[in-house]
């Protein structure tokens, strides 16, 4: 009976082992937005959530929350160093510099754009650096990463054709694909909860709806083009053509179209679910009859 279980822990642990590389590297990827979140949406973010229409309920960031990210940064991305040092010397190499140049543009526009809001609605937070913006622009390229752990389920159906026994599936490796998928999905809610509180700090809350729905559309288009094409966050900067070429020639066919579809029907019904669930564990003060 012994020998029988510590062989069942060694097949089950052995089935974990064969996906924790590809796991903690889309992990720490799913995570990049969040981390970058807490620096860019200070002290908005989750500090200044609308919980009711008449009031606010304090959410500031919890040391807890804020060194358990950079955790789980570190030790998603611990197995993956040397990958990460040769993924920035390839961006030497292969970065077009006209491509950074409207990367800049764009951020100069997005800096004029909030100066003029500033204007309209006379709030009293200067505008933003450049360096802001561009770190914002990495939030935006990065965050599709998020959301995409959802897709790693195709993974466990692979897992499952392998043969492993009913007890190995339903104890090991359903378990580690939850919890790996809840977690990249909560980096994602969290993410959008510090632009919520951005967007409603620059009184941008009246629209904020129609941003998210913008943020789930386009992060359907990015989980498409790197489920599908194969397509990385950084390959923005250093194969933009060969990627607008691709949005252009594929992505408003058919099959494409109806994919990324669903895939923003169930960002919107996740996000809409396990939202209030977040704010819930996130808030001491939070209760279910406010809502």
């Amino acid at each position: 009976m012994i020998l029988t279980l510590i062989h069942w822990i060694n097949a089950a642990w052995q089935a974990i082992l064969t996906n924790v590389n590809w796991m903690s590297w889309n992990l720490f990827l799913a995570l990049i937005p969040l981390a970058l979140g807490f620096w860019l949406f200070k002290p908005y973010g989750l500090s200044t959530i609308s919980i009711q229409r008449s009031g606010r309920v304090d959410l500031s960031v919890s040391p807890l929350l804020f060194w358990g990210v950079g955790f789980l940064m570190a030790v998603s991305v611990f197995p993956h160093f040397p990958r990460v040092l040769r993924f920035f010397w390839d961006m030497t190499q292969r970065l077009d510099w006209k491509y950074l140049i409207i990367v800049i543009l764009i951020t100069i526009a997005l800096m004029i754009r909030e100066f003029w809001q500033s204007r309209i609605h006379h709030t009293q937070s200067p505008p933003r650096s450049l360096g802001w913006w561009m770190v914002f622009l990495l939030f935006i390229f990065f965050l599709p990463n998020a959301p995409y752990v959802l897709t790693d389920v195709i993974h466990l159906v692979e897992d499952i054709r392998k043969g492993y026994s009913i007890w190995i599936i339903s104890l090991a490796l359903i378990p580690q694909y939850l919890v790996f998928m809840l977690l990249g999905f909560e980096a994602y809610i969290l993410s959008l909860i510090q632009l919520e509180g951005y967007c409603q700090a620059q009184r941008w809350g009246i629209g904020y709806k129609g941003i998210e729905l913008i943020v789930h559309f386009l992060c359907a288009i990015g989980i498409y083009l790197g489920r599908f094409q194969r397509f990385n966050s950084w390959d923005i900067l250093t194969r933009p053509d060969v990627l607008v070429d691709s949005i252009i020639q594929e992505i408003f066919n058919q099959r494409p179209l109806l994919i990324i579809s669903v895939t923003f029907v169930v960002l919107s019904l996740l996000y809409a679910l396990l939202k209030p669930v977040t704010l819930a564990v996130l808030s001491s003060d939070y209760e279910p009859s406010q809502m």
